[in-house]
């Protein structure tokens, strides 16, 4: 067992997720890289004149974060918009994570209270929940501000917003995050952090943003919580 983890989990009191990898893989069925395409497409029909670097961009999120960061609030509402819909497609052949599932029941189990924090939608998130008969287990669920992509992780708001609803000490709580924008936003709300090295060269990564702890697989944390529950 992972003595730093079961260390760090005995001093925190509530347990954040990041969605997008510690609970599941999304785009498993629908991939990240078509769905940014698709937004750059609809970026095109309105008319904007997309850089080579965008429109090569794979990552979705940062689509969004693109055009939110080029001041037009009505593009970017239909770009929140067209993404939002392609997430609510896309969860449905969203592949559960390893022993996700165990660890959101195995903390509920031990007495911690569960929140999502996603820079995903938020209806999303609620739709796979839901469908996984998981929604009872996570309170609150803080999802993506509508057409505001500057308040998504790193920016450390959601963070807190999960915080404040949870009413424990900033401190007491632990994000488990499989990018650095989980780790950076974390160590800017106060929170405890586990990075979840799910590919290999994340490890060192994590290491030198300076997660709490680096995990290569949520059995490490569901572990820890099951012997908690029933200690």
């Amino acid at each position: 067992m992972n003595a730093d983890l079961s260390r760090l989990l005995g001093d925190v009191d509530a347990l954040l997720l990041d969605f997008d990898g510690p609970v599941c893989s999304i785009f498993a069925g629908y991939p990240a890289p078509q769905v940014a395409a698709e937004l750059v497409d609809v970026l095109r029909r309105h008319g904007v004149d997309v850089p080579p670097e965008l429109a090569s961009e794979p990552d979705p999120l940062e689509v969004l974060r693109r055009t939110g960061a080029a001041g037009d609030q009505d593009l970017t509402r239909t770009i929140e918009d067209a993404l939002c819909a392609a997430e609510r497609r896309a969860v449905e052949t969203a592949e559960p994570t390893p022993y996700g599932r165990e660890v959101i029941v195995g903390a509920r189990q031990a007495g911690m209270p569960v929140a999502v924090v996603s820079n995903n939608s938020a209806s999303a998130v609620s739709t796979y929940l839901a469908a996984h008969r998981l929604a009872a287990y996570v309170s609150p669920l803080v999802g993506r501000a509508y057409a505001d992509p500057g308040r998504m992780k790193p920016n450390p708001a959601p963070i807190l917003q999960a915080v404040r609803a949870l009413g424990e000490p900033a401190a007491r709580c632990v994000l488990i995050g499989d990018s650095l924008s989980d780790i950076d936003g974390a160590r800017a709300a106060g929170v405890r952090v586990v990075g979840y090295a799910n590919r290999p060269a994340k490890v060192e990564t994590f290491r030198a943003a300076e997660a709490d702890v680096v995990i290569t697989g949520m059995d490490e944390i569901a572990s820890v919580l099951i012997e908690r529950a029933g200690g």
